[in-house]
């Protein structure tokens, strides 16, 4: 995370992100892409060696032509919240942080398809190893925002706070699928 001197009584703006995690069955990709605001992006990410309260990561993310490269740390609140630090880094700092990936895993390859809903952000990664199902996450502003989903979304579980189901425990295991 950030390292700072923080005295008491100062107040400190950490960004912290809250969401909500599901398992849904495979969605009509083609409902899905025709949404207005939808976008698509192929992702490679890999978690890094780390302390173990910390999360920290490397992503590399094709979008439109280019490749966007992102280096993060997050560390856990609660179930549905971390706080998290992402800085863009090059394409060089991203291949020297690969060469430093965590023991024991393997790079996450997923497609993500976004699209906006009554003014949520929903995030939805298909990954090779489902077939018939994929897993919806959506970004909330509260911890007790209502989560509403599209009718051609079918949940099977939520998966929220979850180990199994955070990307960094599917770099070591990939879980079965719930279908």
């Amino acid at each position: 995370m950030c390292e700072t001197s923080i005295k008491r009584g100062e107040s400190v703006n950490i960004p912290v992100e809250i969401e909500r995690k599901f398992v849904i069955e495979m969605p009509d990709l083609a409902v899905i892409s025709a949404l207005e605001g939808y976008s698509s992006s192929e992702i490679l990410q890999t978690y890094l060696e780390t302390s173990k309260h910390l999360t920290h990561r490397v992503r590399a993310r094709a979008i439109a032509g280019g490749a966007v490269y992102t280096e993060t740390k997050k560390i856990r609140i609660d179930k549905m919240s971390v706080y998290e630090d992402e800085r863009v880094i090059s394409a060089d700092e991203y291949s020297a942080l690969v060469k430093t990936a965590a023991p024991g895993t393997v790079t996450i390859r997923k497609t993500r398809h976004s699209f906006e809903y009554l003014g949520n952000v929903i995030e939805i990664d298909v990954y090779p190893e489902w077939q018939r199902s994929c897993i919806l996450e959506v970004e909330l502003s509260s911890r007790e925002q209502k989560v509403e989903l599209p009718d051609f979304i079918t949940v099977v579980a939520e998966v929220t706070g979850d180990k199994k189901y955070s990307n960094a425990s599917m770099s070591r295991e990939f879980p079965k699928e719930l279908i």
